[in-house]
């Protein structure tokens, strides 16, 4: 489908006229970046319900730990083996600043001291756990934790006590180890929070993700891309490119060789056709399309591009995150007003109803007179690796187009397992992702509550339950574009200083490592790799240079 172009805007001569138009409100955003902002007009927020309130009644119910969701258990556990997870009066409402210690029941009080004093598994979690509750006391209650309460030595794990507990709960889950279960969950209900640092949220998502392995009874809670109003899903965007640099990063990058690819190309008068498999919902391309408008002799005389829209289904546990806006959001109608009023030749196509599965050369278009670039970031991971080899097989598919170049972003998970198959080991690996986005993104917000941080968190937890979210690292794609017969390019000078310059943005706890091996482009946080950057050309053949 071609989105037709609507009338111009003869005083959108700028980006921000483009972020305007899709967000009204946006002055008062770049005023205060951290407001929340009145969200009480947005329909699905009901300012009377606590998000943690799904989890205040665990019962036999709630936690349906049969032979099936517990793999090795003999028996299914019945109500009266989970009735000590029922919480009393006084824990059915999240504590208060005045009483930040988490209040045990006292059938449990003896077996967690145990664990405290004997335990070397999971009691030193436990117990520093309590300490970092007691520790936040109002902070966690009120939101105002500072950004960078969180562990900063780098790989070391000290103080993710988060982890320490819902990885131990995962291991007991695949060993059918029930009571073992049961009282982690317990422990990470009283610990839990939507709000507060990183570690009390990664319990909030991590135990949302368990019990939605144990019983699909259970609701998930969180806030998504697909819940919210368009609008305020823009909003939601733009405040997250402007105060983290996940997805800002890469997208630097990928503009900037795109425009070096394109002055390569011996014939200037080229069309430029852009396949765009990525999660920017059109906030990538403002800047690219200003940035061609600068270049000798002007933009292409066509810019195509080519929109692989990720495909909804009923069950949002399987839609990669990130990839699914909510009904009404319309970027193309925007970003074709805004190309229109910079001159620019734009066509945009989406194909909306065609999962990455089943494209095909043919559904592209291509045409011997433009330069094709394809940029796929953060969506490839989710076709599944294991039988069939989906992965392999789209890249031969975006072999066969032929392409210019392939700019290739993802999460590297740094996953050495051949498949992670089981619960517990794949879920650990998801655990990890999840706990380097919320930690960076609790220094982004500087610790402060928004609902914009609260959307963002809510879409990445989505990559908990998503048993199709599981990566595999640099080497094994680099592996696999080698192999359909790709080889990679080291990025462009240009490209390295302009994402160095932009990083200087951000929290100082960002990094960015070029490897010199094959030329890929890291980001890091806190020493833990976060994705990578990688160029790609058609084996056999040099860039072209005019």
């Amino acid at each position: 489908m071609t989105i037709e172009e609507p009338e111009p805007n003869p005083t959108s001569d700028h980006i921000l006229d483009w972020l305007e138009d899709s967000v009204s409100f946006l002055p008062s955003f770049l005023d205060d970046p951290y407001g929340s902002g009145d969200i009480s007009s947005y329909q699905w927020w009901d300012q009377g319900q606590e998000l943690d309130q799904d989890f205040t009644s665990y019962t036999a119910n709630s936690i349906h730990c049969n032979s099936a969701a517990v793999a090795g258990a003999v028996t299914p556990c019945d109500s009266a083996s989970v009735d000590h997870l029922q919480l009393s009066d006084s824990s059915k409402k999240r504590k208060s600043p005045d009483d930040p210690a988490p209040r045990v029941a006292p059938n449990h009080q003896r077996k967690i001291q145990g664990r405290r004093a004997s335990e070397t598994e999971d009691g030193d979690a436990v117990e520093e756990a309590v300490a970092a509750k007691k520790s936040v006391g109002s902070k966690k209650a009120t939101g105002k934790a500072t950004g960078n309460n969180c562990n900063n030595n780098g790989n070391s794990k000290e103080g993710r006590w988060a982890e320490q507990l819902l990885n131990p709960c995962a291991t007991a889950i695949t060993a059918g180890n029930l009571s073992r279960v049961q009282h982690l969950l317990y422990v990470l209900h009283e610990l839990a929070s939507s709000t507060g640092d990183a570690n009390h949220r990664l319990a909030d998502h991590g135990l949302r993700a368990l019990s939605h392995h144990l019983s699909s009874s259970v609701s998930l809670g969180p806030i998504t891309f697909s819940s919210t109003e368009p609008r305020f899903f823009q909003r939601s965007l733009l405040k997250f490119y402007e105060v983290s640099p996940w997805f800002a990063f890469p997208n630097n990058i990928a503009n900037t060789s795109i425009l070096q690819i394109l002055n390569g190309v011996p014939s200037r008068s080229r069309n430029l056709h852009i396949l765009d498999i990525g999660v920017s919902h059109g906030v990538q391309w403002p800047t690219l399309l200003e940035a061609l408008t600068r270049r000798s002799g002007g933009p292409p005389p066509l810019v195509r591009l080519t929109v692989i829209a990720a495909t909804s289904d009923n069950d949002q546990n399987t839609e990669t995150p990130f990839s699914i806006a909510p009904p009404g959001d319309n970027f193309s109608a925007r970003l074709l007003s805004f190309a229109k009023s910079m001159n620019i030749n734009l066509q945009i196509n989406r194909l909306d109803n065609h999962p990455l599965q089943s494209l095909s050369p043919q559904l592209i278009d291509t045409s011997p007179d433009e330069t094709l670039i394809v940029c796929a970031q953060f969506r490839l991971h989710h076709l599944n690796h294991n039988t069939p080899d989906e992965r392999t097989e789209f890249l031969k598919v975006l072999r066969k187009l032929e392409p210019e170049a392939v700019i290739l972003s993802e999460n590297n998970m740094d996953c050495s397992c051949t498949n992670c198959g089981d619960f517990a080991t794949g879920f650990s690996r998801r655990i990890e992702y999840l706990w380097k986005f919320l930690d960076s993104t609790s220094a982004a917000f500087k610790g402060r509550e928004s609902e914009e941080r609260r959307v963002m968190e809510g879409e990445a937890a989505r990559a908990l339950t998503n048993p199709g979210e599981m990566n595999e690292g640099k080497e094994k794609w680099c592996e696999r574009m080698r192999g359909v017969g790709f080889a990679g390019e080291v990025f462009g000078e240009d490209a390295i200083d302009g994402a160095r310059a932009l990083l200087r943005k951000y929290d100082s706890n960002w990094e960015m490592r070029v490897e010199e091996k094959d030329g890929c482009v890291g980001l890091w946080w806190k020493g833990l790799p976060v994705s990578f950057c990688s160029l790609w050309r058609l084996e056999n053949t040099k860039p072209n240079n005019s």
